[in-house]
């Protein structure tokens, strides 16, 4: 594929006019590279700059160079002679904005670098063309074509960017020249393989287009453009009303609404154990609930923490206690008379506010007395406010088509489950889907965030049509799955999957994955009431390297706290726990648990592949401290110490770990969160915690570099999955990526691709 290289005097503006051109392109990631500016605030160009990036963006066919005025020009020039085969590269004179758009979209559909600087430079025709000034008009063949056809635009906003670079991008792969013509404006025809000249036929919702095609497939071609015209070129056609959230886990589901069903409890006929029996009972019940809505991180569940703090409530559950009643009776009691008040109101708002009492009020009543979550009723798409990690980690992937989370951002853990369990989902969709009524048919695709209640056939059958086209795509990736994954260059990746359970591990490897890259370790000793002992953990870690058939595991030191904590050790009391007592700093605060947990790691290792990592790794003294207590445990040929990188500190200082490791593991979660002080769980800040951020793409590449050829780089975070970052991220020196057991066919593709 053909490389990108853009050059201006502002940084801010590339990355602005990268981000557009990648929003043409979705699915078919592009190599474009920045030489722009001197830093992010002074302007200029730099040569040598220039010529790193052409070299970073040319995979073999070649670079096409979008440029400003100026010093850009010349700056360029002056690159060509930096290079080692300036006749591969192409210095465009079109526009820089509009022709890197259609650049990008030409280079995504496998034209050559000729014809993607032809591209660029009639990057100006469609706004001409609408603004009325001339534009050259191709020459007309005088022969009757091999097929021809009418299409009416359905689109809400005509044949904008998106659907008119999907239209380019799938007729270029037809033996066939194809063009189209506005019938409905009496247009003159145009190539249909480009994007700057269909953008000239000003094509709105309801216009007619003709098309005409020559060419050995020139009636498949045709019969291609009807179909996805009828599929409004693969944008769902929404209502006003409908709900967007953030993509979470890709794949469409389609079905009914279902909700948790609420199972009523029964209260036990047993006697009070005394006040102070029963009312220390309630008190652990309750911060056993507040810690379930805490770890959500959802606004949508304020409302219940506030109860849990109400004093009116609060009181008259101690009075009942003081009367006798158990815990459980005396706070059943207690939220009824409260619901029943809401019950009561005029306002319909204020009197949806019943369910909150009786929803707090339910959780409350499980924890007392040790009861399941409830589970969802039927079958169809899951639709929550939030989902606890238990949860996310019972649902049936055989029952649930899709889930749909008014909170929640794609890197929080019911995100990451529902990913693992190859379930599609859309996050952070507003309070509004909460409205969508049981039963009510859901159209949703966990790739885009796209979510439709009540869909018309037309917006159903754009689904379906969807579905269908990714369920071959994921069959084409899976039958190449065993398969090793090397670059186009000869650059070999190995892809693993992150696991969570023996389950997971079985997954992985009917996905082909080469190694479970990240094991989490702490789903051993959540949810119990005592620590695993050794035996115990190399029991399940044996389970694990036998489900993925003796290929290497990479097991990560127990990650709790914060979000994460144990029920055996209650945590300290912190201001921001993301920022306290978590991960290595946690396990060395508690030797004895970690000590058992080092020796299990060290048994498994003496009869199976593992690496062993520590988690949230800040100073070079807590890994030193990790070291020694590992070398206490045992040794074990082959085993193979890393360290994950997770915090921006530990990016800038990769050099310093560099002699205690064999490989950093990148954690693009946290480490994003923590660069951007965004809350990997907070629904409100998905566009700062979605994607490759700049500022963490930097810190990558610090690390790529000072891990240079002794130390092995990884990513085992969300970002490894996506398909449009990959060639960042192999660009910066990762060589091996780790994702959700589902995705692992997909990267693989992806990295062939690169």
């Amino acid at each position: 594929m053909v490389g990108l290289v853009v050059v201006c005097h502002s940084r801010p503006l590339a990355r602005a006019a990268v981000a557009l051109a990648a929003e043409m392109t979705r699915g078919r990631p592009v190599a474009v590279e920045i030489a722009a500016g001197l830093d992010d605030e002074t302007f200029g160009t730099d040569a040598v700059a220039i010529s790193e990036a052409i070299a970073a963006a040319d995979s073999g066919d070649g670079v096409v160079v979008l440029l400003d005025l100026g010093s850009a020009v010349l700056s360029a020039e002056l690159a060509l002679e930096m290079v080692d085969e300036p006749g591969r590269v192409v210095l465009s004179a079109g526009p820089l904005v509009e022709g890197l758009v259609a650049a990008a979209v030409a280079a995504a559909s496998g034209a050559d670098r000729h014809e993607v600087a032809a591209e660029a430079g009639n990057g100006l025709a469609g706004k001409q063309s609408h603004l009325g000034a001339p534009v050259a008009e191709p020459d007309e063949a005088g022969r009757a074509p091999d097929s021809t056809a009418t299409i009416t635009i359905r689109n809400a906003h005509g044949l904008h960017a998106r659907p008119a670079a999907r239209l380019v991008t799938e007729v270029r792969a037809f033996d066939a020249r194809v063009e189209l013509r506005n019938a409905t404006t009496g247009s003159a025809w145009v190539p249909a393989s480009s994007l700057t000249r269909v953008a000239t036929l000003g094509a709105l919702r309801g216009h007619d287009l003709d098309v005409r095609a020559e060419g050995r497939e020139a009636e498949k071609a045709v019969e291609h453009l009807v179909a996805l015209a009828a599929q409004s070129f693969g944008e769902a056609e929404e209502p006003d009303d409908v709900p967007e959230g953030g993509a979470a886990s890709p794949g469409v589901g389609i079905g009914p609404a279902l909700r948790i069903r609420d199972v009523p409890i029964e209260l036990p006929d047993v006697p009070s154990q005394g006040p102070a029996t029963e009312w220390r009972r309630l008190e652990q019940a309750i911060g056993t609930t507040r810690q379930e809505i805490g770890r959500l991180h959802s606004p949508v569940f304020d409302a219940h923490l506030l109860l849990l703090e109400d004093d009116d409530l609060i009181t008259d559950v101690r009075g009942r206690i003081d009367q006798d009643e158990t815990a459980a009776r005396a706070w059943h009691g207690a939220t009824a008379r409260v619901a029943a008040q809401f019950d009561e109101l005029a306002d319909p708002y204020l009197r949806g506010r019943a369910a909150d009492v009786r929803a707090v009020a339910q959780q409350v009543l499980r924890a007392l007395l040790d009861l399941p979550a409830p589970a969802p009723d039927g079958d169809g798409v899951l639709i929550a406010a939030d989902l606890t990690p238990a949860e996310a980690a019972a649902l049936d992937p055989g029952r649930i088509a899709g889930v749909v989370l008014a909170s929640g951002s794609p890197t929080s853990h019911a995100a990451i489950l529902t990913r693992t369990r190859g379930i599609p989902a859309v996050v952070g969709a507003g309070p509004r889907v909460l409205e969508i009524a049981a039963g009510t048919l859901v159209a949703m695709d966990g790739g885009t965030g796209e979510v439709v209640a009540d869909p018309s056939e037309q917006v159903l059958a754009s689904f379906r049509s969807r579905a269908d086209q990714q369920g071959v795509r994921r069959n084409e990736a899976l039958a190449r799955a065993p398969e090793t994954a090397v670059t186009s260059q000869g650059i070999r990746i190995e892809v693993g999957a992150n696991v969570g359970s023996v389950e997971d591990a079985r997954a992985a490897a009917a996905n082909g994955a080469d190694l479970a890259g990240l094991v989490r370790t702490e789903f051993l000793f959540l949810d119990r009431t005592e620590a695993p002992g050794v035996d115990e953990q190399v029991a399940v870690y044996r389970r694990i390297a036998e489900a993925l058939g003796g290929r290497r595991i990479t097991l990560r030191t127990l990650d709790a706290g914060s979000d994460k904590p144990l029920p055996y050790l209650p945590p300290p009391t912190e201001a921001n726990p993301f920022l306290g007592v978590r991960g290595l700093r946690h396990s060395l605060a508690h030797p004895a648990m970690f000590a058992e947990q080092l020796r299990a790691i060290v048994r498994v290792a003496r009869e199976t592949p593992v690496s062993v990592m520590f988690p949230m790794v800040t100073t070079v003294d807590e890994l030193r401290a990790a070291r020694a207590m590992l070398a206490e445990a045992g040794e074990a040929p082959g085993l193979r110490v890393g360290m994950m990188v997770e915090v921006p500190a530990a990016a800038l200082r990769a050099a310093e770990f560099v002699p205690y490791v064999d490989f950093f593991s990148i954690g693009t979660n946290d480490l994003t969160q923590y660069t951007l002080a965004a809350e990997r769980g907070n629904a409100a800040l998905l566009s700062l915690t979605t994607g490759l951020d700049p500022a963490v793409a930097r810190l990558i590449d610090e690390v790529g570099r000072a891990a240079g050829e002794r130390v092995l780089v990884a990513v085992c975070g969300e970002l490894a999955g996506d398909e449009a970052v990959v060639p960042r991220l192999l660009a910066a020196g990762v060589r091996e990526l780790s994702v959700a057991p589902g995705l692992v066919p997909l990267v693989k593709q992806a990295v062939r691709a690169v």
